[in-house]
């Protein structure tokens, strides 16, 4: 019976143990508390990929998206979606600069959820925000990929 026990002590203690380090390593994904800045500037010159989703929000499709100087000099819309907002209000495709000011703002605000997930240098993959979890299309999802500085 004490072999038992110990037996099922000792099971327990491993898979708790693995599950803590799963959860230290954040298996894989880097998804970094609010008080955590990610070691990253945003460079004057890259291009990259947004496809935004959820919610009730102006942003919605694909878009690859060129920035120079700080701002959005080029965005080409990948879907209907992306092309109809690219031609009526071009002035709001972000930079990747704005999404991280918007992820800081509902930090800020308090929302309900304001997560983002980072690659490895830096810049940010993935923003998810609600503000209120209880309210109806008020997320937004941007996920950001083919991430390309000027010249590299």
């Amino acid at each position: 019976m004490t072999a038992v026990r110990s037996l099922a002590r000792s099971v327990s203690a491993a898979a708790l143990s693995g599950g803590l380090l799963c959860a230290t390593a954040a298996c894989g994904t880097d998804v970094r508390p609010e008080s955590a800045a990610p070691p990253w500037q945003e460079p004057s010159s890259y291009t990259y990929t947004l496809t935004s989703s959820e919610g009730e929000r102006a942003l919605i499709g694909a878009f690859r998206v060129t920035v120079r100087d700080g701002k959005v000099t080029k965005a080409r819309g990948l879907d209907s979606s992306a092309r109809r907002m690219v031609r009526d209000l071009p002035d709001q495709v972000p930079t990747l600069g704005a999404l991280l000011a918007e992820l800081d703002q509902a930090r800020r605000d308090k929302a309900d959820t304001a997560e983002a997930e980072y690659a490895a240098d830096g810049h940010p993959k993935r923003i998810f925000l609600d503000w209120d979890r209880n309210a109806v299309d008020d997320e937004a999802l941007y996920v950001i990929s083919a991430y390309e500085t000027a010249g590299g």
